[in-house]
């Protein structure tokens, strides 16, 4: 056991592993990124050497994942509030994105990575401009994630044209292919803003190097009617029939499906983003996610971006998707809290391709680890933890975050870099921001 390095003990952990276990008085035992042992308090040895996290009674789980966001879109927070989706992108953001560098993503990437630390999230899903810029920013912060470059039909404020953004889309896969956090996917925009060629080479993109194909899918009626006219076809029957669909496909929101598509993506083996508080805030609709789980579609859960969010809290977006779901139905039993709680982590780690890398507690996987401090009035008393996490949970509770056996948050604090310097940042972006909008 001499090569332990990190303890984390005194808590209830919730490993998430395929039995549910759920481990009292427990600790995870961490070598080097790796988690070596998870057991019950004397069952492991506990090296002298070793760096101590005291859990104080609390709850240790693995850190959530955030399937589907913008990260840097924390420079739009607030911006244009209150519209139709169409009218909010075409109106307000797309306008605004054309000013866009790769400092400004950059800066705005790092504020969300300070957000989604502080509230436990430990790996994400980024679709945006600039994307080496979100993956600069999420090395820097030690956070693991998944970055692709937005392409669509039109040109770019990163890329220029279309053909330029395949190339920049290699490189981002070059670059980042050994890297431990940061990985990339092929992310074509949506079927409403992509032609059929060009979803069709981003799928053989994502084929050649085996890794995901992210978009946008039946996010609302509006884009189901337009693909329907323009095709004769559903968003997901589209895609199906031009063959981008398969296992590495993350279609995020899917709203606006049928029966028969649900099949479609069950059969194929698509994993599902479910993105309620966004769907909720754009008037988007209820993504029929008891249905598609009972197809044993892969749904994983993502905050969308903070400009339609509007922020990037998972606990408030697991405390929504169960609560939606429920009133949606009626049925108070559906996508209960173990469901919700898989969704953020082991479901959205699969949905990514990243089910052995991390979602779950269990030796061999990489160490991403958070603690909750359960020492507060709203989480007295703990009967069971899974439906603690679920309902009563708050963003703040996080103590500490371990990421690849690094300590990134500790006592509510970042190590990794000055989250006071990048607020002052993002507010002298803002203030720009608002004088170019007429604010």
């Amino acid at each position: 056991m001499n090569n332990v390095d990190l303890i984390v003990k005194n808590g209830t952990i919730v490993t998430m592993d395929e039995d549910f276990t759920i481990i009292e008085q427990g600790v995870v035992a961490v070598s080097g990124d790796t988690i070596f042992e998870v057991g019950k308090s004397g069952d492991v040895s506990m090296p002298e050497t070793a760096r101590i996290i005291d859990a104080r009674g609390g709850i240790i789980m693995p850190g959530l994942v955030n399937t589907h966001t913008h990260a840097a879109m924390t420079c739009f927070r607030g911006l244009a509030d209150d519209l139709p989706l169409m009218d909010w992108l075409e109106k307000h953001i797309f306008p605004a994105e054309s000013r866009l560098n790769y400092n400004t993503v950059l800066a705005g990437a790092r504020l969300g990575c300070a957000e989604m630390l502080l509230s436990g999230t430990t790996c994400f899903c980024d679709m945006y401009l600039f994307e080496d810029a979100v993956g600069e920013a999420a090395r820097a912060a030690g956070m693991r994630a998944v970055v692709g470059e937005v392409l669509y039909d039109f040109d770019s404020p990163n890329y220029g044209s279309i053909e330029k953004g395949f190339e920049y889309t290699r490189y981002l896969i070059e670059k980042w292919q050994d890297d431990p956090l940061v990985s990339v996917a092929v992310e074509p925009h949506s079927p409403y803003l992509c032609d059929p060629e060009l979803l069709c080479r981003a799928a053989a993109i994502s084929g050649e190097y085996g890794i995901p194909l992210v978009i946008h899918v039946s996010e609302t009626i509006d884009e189901l009617e337009t693909i329907k006219k323009r095709y004769g076809k559903t968003p997901v029957g589209h895609l199906a029939d031009i063959g981008v669909l398969s296992s590495r496909t993350v279609a995020c929101h899917c709203v606006a499906v049928s029966d028969d598509d649900i099949r479609l993506l069950s059969e194929n083996h698509v994993n599902v983003s479910h993105n309620p508080e966004s769907n909720m805030k754009l008037a988007a609709g209820v993504a029929p996610v008891p249905q598609m789980l009972s197809a044993g579609i892969t749904v994983g859960l993502g905050t969308d971006g903070p400009a339609s969010n509007n922020d990037l809290d998972m606990f408030a977006e697991m405390d929504t998707a169960a609560k939606l779901h429920k009133v949606n139905t009626l049925d108070p039993t559906v996508v209960d809290a173990r469901t919700v709680l898989r969704m953020a982590t082991i479901d959205g780690a699969r949905a990514l391709g990243l089910g052995n890398v991390c979602g779950s507690l269990e030796p061999g996987k990489k160490a991403d680890i958070i603690v909750i401090d359960t020492r507060k009035p709203h989480l007295t008393p703990m009967y069971d933890p899974c439906s603690h996490l679920v309902y009563a949970v708050r963003a703040n509770d996080v103590s500490s975050v371990i990421i690849g056996g690094n300590i990134v948050v500790e006592n509510r604090r970042i190590n990794t870099f000055d989250v006071d310097e990048i607020m002052a940042e993002i507010k002298e972006i803002g203030k720009g921001i608002a004088l170019k909008n007429g604010r």
